[in-house]
């Protein structure tokens, strides 16, 4: 059965684009950087941590046909890509103002809620992206805890 995630990805335009975004402002680090031949495999993770790798993909071959890839990015733009994904740190009110000084994209305010406190981005392309704080009484505080303890 399956145990992990182990890599996910966020449709971009532009890979070096996504690099100045996810590296250089949001403080992630490249995983891979690799020339497949049909594509760019470029992956990116938070520092230190080898379990989850996201690939900045662009839409287009080999797997997606040129017209659903205009959609793909027609779309994305308009942010459509829903929640692209999630990124905790363990003080949101100082990371809210270090990507707001760095002209990161704000979508939704710092916010207290049950799980803890979180803030929405958008990416240069479009895509929904979360940061949260995870309160104690999250159901996910624990097992985050428990697996950055094993590291």
């Amino acid at each position: 059965m399956l145990n992990s995630i182990n890599i996910s990805y966020v449709f971009v335009f532009d890979q070096d684009k996504a690099l100045d975004f996810y590296v250089g402002k949001l403080g992630l680090e490249v995983s891979n950087d690799m020339d497949l031949g049909v594509m760019r495999w470029l992956t990116v993770r938070a520092p230190g941590d080898p379990t989850h790798d996201i690939l900045l993909e662009v839409p287009g071959a080999p797997a997606i046909d040129e017209k659903a890839a205009a959609q793909i990015r027609e779309l994305i733009s308009k942010g459509a890509s829903g929640f692209a994904a999630g990124f905790t740190t363990g003080d949101a009110k100082k990371t809210y103002e270090a990507l707001k000084g760095k002209g990161v994209e704000i979508t939704d305010e710092l916010t207290e809620r049950d799980y803890g406190t979180d803030f929405g981005i958008r990416d240069p392309f479009g895509n929904q992206l979360r940061v949260v704080q995870l309160g104690a009484t999250s159901h996910q505080a624990q097992p985050k805890a428990a697996a950055q303890a094993k590291r």
